[in-house]
């Protein structure tokens, strides 16, 4: 499959009226941005609209009962975002590719009277910066913050500093407010966190980010479920950095989700198959799909990288095991590492055919500002350039050790080209044949088919095509949590389940 154009709408932000001058805002209004970022043309739009984001929605539930909150995501593609009437509070979220967006929604909301609050990961990591383009910064536990920002500004004593750390108790935060958002525009709107936090603390990844200490927290499992059914929706994605860092905790919320008879998903480490019954338990519980960070295949890499995960030499049989119980494996692959060489691109693709993994995600290895990495490759002069647009996973931003920049970037291409090609697909089916047709609609659908997610997204069409599909999903997942209760504790046949989330 080679990468088709992306529509104008998807690769540029729309563009910003004029600012209108000398207006008064709406007293205790607070509107809510995602900004925009531009699509990866290789990759599926579809992942931009499985979820909304649920940074947003959970400030928006921390929003205290006298103030008006709204929502506004700009890549569902519905234009630049509202100034009528002029609320009172802006809130935008900061992550490091779409940065300069967000700068501009705080010029432009600004110059017409509106106070501008950021937040998010990347003001974590470069405080000044951000702060040079809002009225108050928020560093940390935004939820925890946001009560205390309304207070200040009703007060007319609002400080361009706020900081909090994340050790308060995580079952003290309020619920999300989801009904702030246009249900029609997403796959699903429960998007959930029950445990923040990770027990791998990778030296490239954002939790490595200096003054980011977030400590393993965990909701009360009442409160997770109280959540999801309050949703209503048949399919849940829970967005934990590592739902399975504790399987104690996965085991007590697998028994409370077991009745609910909904799917869902998550993202674990690939050490949750250390114990089989606990993978039985997650199937039994409505579980379809898991995103792993596989990273890379290579040892040297991972430790490097300080990650704690079993040899790569036995993933094949964990992926197999979570095969064996009905759920499909989405595998997240880092290419660039300081093992890496050019025959990293074919050997990772044959790996994930020969596994027959579902569905797989490639990042080039980006060092994140602020991280263990990022200081690395600045002190070995590697380090290419600071357009934080570019730091998206998806462009080249350092030099590689045993690769020019440019094998590297045609290297990522080539890896999506292959996986996403018909052969590809058809080598990875469910080696059930009665789990084929359907395995087979869900990656054309949501693997080939940008320009038509295009169409979903700008017309709000994803629940209305998508929902019935994960209903009959769900209907047959049911079905097969029957016939697995009544087998032995280590079935021997594959399942022919097929998960909507991956």
């Amino acid at each position: 499959m080679r990468a088709t154009p992306v529509p104008a709408d998807m690769a540029v932000a729309p563009e910003l009226p004029a600012p209108v001058m000398g207006r008064t805002p709406q007293a205790r209004t607070a509107l809510l941005i995602n900004p925009f970022y531009p699509k990866d043309p290789r990759a599926s739009y579809g992942k931009h609209v499985l979820t909304p984001t649920l940074a947003l929605t959970s400030i928006a539930g921390a929003t205290p009962e006298n103030w008006e909150v709204r929502y506004w995501d700009e890549n569902l593609l519905q234009g630049p975002p509202p100034r009528e009437p002029l609320p009172h509070v802006v809130g935008i979220t900061v992550h490091l590719t779409f940065a300069k967006r967000a700068y501009a929604l705080a010029r432009w909301y600004r110059a017409q009277g509106a106070i501008v609050v950021l937040g998010g990961l990347h003001v974590l990591s470069c405080p000044d910066e951000a702060a040079a383009h809002a009225d108050a910064i928020a560093i940390g536990d935004g939820v925890l913050l946001w009560p205390q920002i309304l207070e200040d500004i009703e007060r007319g004593a609002l400080r361009p500093r706020y900081t909090a750390d994340y050790a308060r108790p995580y079952r003290l935060d309020p619920p999300p407010r989801r009904p702030i958002l246009p249900r029609e525009a997403f796959l699903t709107t429960t998007s959930v966190i029950a445990t923040r936090g990770c027990h791998n603390r990778c030296g490239f990844c954002y939790l490595a980010t200096d003054g980011l200490h977030m400590p393993y927290r965990m909701r009360d499992v009442e409160q997770v479920v109280d959540e999801i059914v309050a949703d209503g929706q048949p399919y849940t994605v829970f967005v934990d950095n590592n739902l399975g860092s504790r399987p104690d905790y996965l085991r007590k919320l697998c028994a409370a989700l077991k009745p609910l008879g909904i799917i869902w998903s998550a993202a674990v480490t690939i050490d949750v198959t250390d114990d089989p019954t606990l993978v039985r338990e997650m199937a039994l519980a409505g579980c379809t799909g898991v995103f792993v960070g596989f990273e890379s295949l290579n040892a040297g890499n991972l430790s490097d990288a300080r990650k704690r995960t079993p040899a790569p030499e036995d993933y094949a049989r964990r992926v197999a095991l979570l095969h064996r119980y009905g759920i499909q494996v989405n595998g997240s692959f880092v290419l660039g590492f300081d093992h890496d060489r050019p025959d990293v691109f074919e050997r990772t693709v044959r790996w994930i055919d020969a596994n027959r993994l579902e569905c797989a995600t490639f990042h080039i290895l980006t060092p994140y500002p602020g991280t263990p990495f990022f200081r690395q490759l600045e002190a070995e002069g590697r380090i290419v350039h600071r357009d934080w647009d570019k730091y998206d996973t998806a462009h080249v931003v350092f030099q590689p050790k045993h690769m020019s920049q440019e094998e590297l970037d045609r290297g990522y291409a080539w890896c999506y080209d292959r996986l996403f090609s018909h052969a590809s697909i058809w080598k990875r089916r469910p080696e059930d044949p009665r789990a084929v047709i359907s395995y087979l609609a869900m990656s054309y659908l949501y693997k080939r088919s940008n320009r038509f997610w295009h169409l979903l997204i700008k017309h709000r069409l994803t629940a209305a095509v998508w929902r019935p599909l994960i209903e009959h999903s769900r209907r047959r997942h049911l079905k097969f949590r029957s016939r697995l209760d009544d087998e032995p504790a280590s079935p021997t046949r594959a399942s022919q389940c097929v998960s909507p989330g991956v």
